[in-house]
This record gives C-alpha cells, sequence and structure tokens, in this order.
C-alpha cells in the first residue's frame, strides 16, 4: 500500500513564505502619483512641525504642554523616519524640507503657553484631515499601514491637547442650541433663501463651519500678528500684516453671523502673542506655514459652500477667493527668493 507522504513543516512557516513573497512583489510595484504626493507633502509637514515644536518646547513652561509638545515632536521624527526608509528603498531624493538653520532655540518667547496648546490642536486637526485624505489616495501595502498609522497618531494628539484644554478651562466649545423636540422635513423653497426678505435662524450644520471658520481665523490671526513683529524682512513683515487684517475682516463676518442669531462668539487669542523682536524661524519657515494655514482655511470654506442659506455659501465663496489670491501672493514670495521645493513632476512633454 502507498503510504502518502504528509508536509510536517508547520503552517505559520508557510504563512510566512507568503509574507515574505508579498512584500517582495510589493516592493516592485512602483509608487503612484497620488502616493508620491502625500508622501512628499507628509515629509515636509512633519519636518516644519518638527522644527516648530523644538522651538515651543524650549519656551514652554507648563509640564502637562511641555509633555504633549515632546509627543508631537516624536511622532514628527517617527514620520520623517518611515518616509526615509520608503524613499531609500525607491531610490527617491530626501527632500531638505527645514534644518536647524530654520529655528534659533535661543529666542526668547514669542506665544504664550495657552496659544501654543492651540497651535498644537490646530496641528493635530490638519494632520488628521491630511492623512486621511492620503490613506484614501493610497493602494500599495507599506503606504496604506503608514497613512493608517498616522491617522492613529493625528487622532491621539488631538486628544491629548483637548484633554489638556478642559483640564485648564481652555476649550472653546461651539455654541450651543436647543435638542430638536421631533423629527421634522423641510417643506419650503424659500429654506434656501437669504438674499431678500425674512431669514431664517441658522441651523447647526451652519452654525458649524461658521464656528470653524471663527476659530481658525483667530489663531491665524495672533500668529500673523507674532511672526510679522519678529521678521527682519519688510516683504515678509507686510505679507503677515495683511495676513492679520484679512483674518481680523472674516472675524468680524464670522462673530456678526453669530451675535445676530443670539449666538455666543470666542474670545480673541491676540494677548496670546509676546513682544519680542527676536525671531524664533526663518522667514522662509513663517511664508511656509502660513502658505499651509492658508490652503487649509480655503479648502475649509470650500466645504462649507453647500450650507443651505444661499447667502451664506456667497460670503464661503468670496472669503475663500480673498484668501486665495492672498496664498498666490504668498506662493510669488516663497518663490522669488528659492524657498519653495518642487514636489514631484511627470515626465517633460517632447516638443
Amino acid at each position: 500500500m502507498e503510504i502518502k507522504q504528509h508536509n510536517t513543516e508547520p503552517s505559520h512557516h508557510h504563512d510566512l513564505k507568503e509574507l515574505q513573497t508579498s512584500i517582495k512583489t510589493e516592493r516592485e510595484v512602483r509608487l503612484t502619483s497620488s502616493e508620491l504626493a502625500n508622501l512628499w507633502a507628509s515629509w515636509m509637514e512633519s519636518s516644519i512641525k518638527e522644527r516648530i515644536v523644538q522651538y515651543f518646547i524650549k519656551i514652554v513652561e507648563d509640564p502637562d504642554i511641555k509633555q504633549a509638545l515632546e509627543y508631537f515632536l516624536e511622532v514628527a521624527k517617527k514620520h520623517l523616519k518611515i518616509i526615509s526608509q520608503i524613499y531609500a528603498r525607491e531610490k527617491h531624493p530626501i527632500p531638505i524640507g527645514f534644518t536647524d538653520e530654520d529655528v534659533n532655540l535661543d529666542a526668547p518667547r514669542l506665544f504664550t503657553d495657552s496659544l501654543i496648546l492651540y497651535f498644537l490642536k490646530d496641528i493635530a486637526v490638519v494632520r488628521l484631515d491630511g492623512y486621511s485624505t492620503a490613506l484614501q489616495m493610497s493602494v500599495r501595502s507599506d503606504v496604506r499601514k503608514f497613512f493608517t498609522e498616522c491617522v492613529a497618531d493625528s487622532a491621539e494628539m488631538y486628544n491629548r491637547t483637548v484633554s489638556i484644554m478642559l483640564s485648564k478651562g481652555l476649550n472653546i466649545r461651539p455654541p450651543y442650541i436647543p435638542v430638536p423636540e421631533k423629527v421634522d422635513f423641510i417643506k419650503k423653497q424659500n429654506y434656501l433663501a437669504g438674499y431678500l426678505g425674512k431669514q431664517r435662524t441658522l441651523n447647526s450644520i451652519e452654525i458649524s463651519h461658521i464656528f470653524l471658520g471663527l476659530q481658525k481665523n483667530l489663531l491665524r490671526g495672533a500668529v500673523f500678528n507674532g511672526f510679522g513683529h519678529v521678521t527682519a524682512s519688510e516683504q515678509v513683515k507686510k505679507y503677515m500684516v495683511r495676513g492679520k487684517k484679512i483674518a481680523n475682516k472674516h472675524i468680524k463676518i464670522f462673530s456678526s453671523l453669530l451675535i445676530n442669531n443670539n449666538l455666543p462668539v470666542s474670545m480673541a487669542w491676540d494677548s496670546g502673542v509676546i513682544d519680542s523682536n527676536i525671531a524664533p524661524f526663518s522667514d522662509k519657515l513663517m511664508m511656509q506655514q502660513a502658505r499651509v494655514n492658508n490652503s487649509v482655511l480655503i479648502a475649509a470654506y470650500w466645504r462649507a459652500v453647500p450650507v443651505m442659506r444661499r447667502d451664506l455659501g456667497l460670503d464661503f465663496t468670496r472669503l475663500a477667493a480673498e484668501v486665495l489670491k492672498y496664498l498666490e501672493d504668498g506662493f510669488n514670495i516663497l518663490i522669488e527668493n528659492s524657498w519653495l521645493e518642487e514636489p514631484p513632476q511627470a515626465k517633460k512633454l517632447l516638443h
């Protein structure tokens, strides 16, 4: 009788071989344009945040905020390391980003601890949004794994900052409105109206977009105010002063919308800037941070355009256009001074 030979090799050895084969095959798959774009953008973002947070750690006084900053720095360094490893396998040049030359760790305090905390929360929100988008645009398993981890890191960063804000009474909550007593449906087309005649009160979706716009501009105004005070460049100073004026204008618009609907308005953060004439960051870094800030604000405004009332959609559209023009002028300053690295490009066309 023929005796069948059974494979006595442990099953986990097969699993390991399959995994190694999968990894080998995966490495042979080229990065897509979306993956290249998001890895490059993540490198630049982690690079600039690393330098900003290094300075914040040196000047912060509150131990809880310092602990959060140290975690932010750890995350930035980890992300840079992982991207570097992917770049090494792909023979992709390492971006320059921002170096020790872009931060002056001996500069005196420019921002208060509370403003630093608001800054950290904004970083976490921006990266959470950016990384979740990057994950949706990724296919290769190692890139998906990286951005999945980035999303988790950003969520942890956000939760830590909000918890600290709550413990110190610094968290600014969106306005409260009554909980509806029953489910209802929109019955008239004039629900969308807003230019002429009687306007309905704001709904919760509209309030959330207005509140977000107000919060972002409060922070923008304070940061631009600080940057404008310390830069030695007249060109950069004028740009930051203009940015603060735009932020103040948008604050007034959003505040009036809330006030007209008997809703509270958040406090201003100008007090979070300390008088100093020594720049903690290079002009290149401050202009780049302004560029990122402007891009994020435009995206937030465009997400708000499909709100129910037409007048609010028009408000967000024209405000986005104003920031877009400001962003374009900032791009020109960055290019003029050779401060803007070029992202990965498609092959040049043959003529």
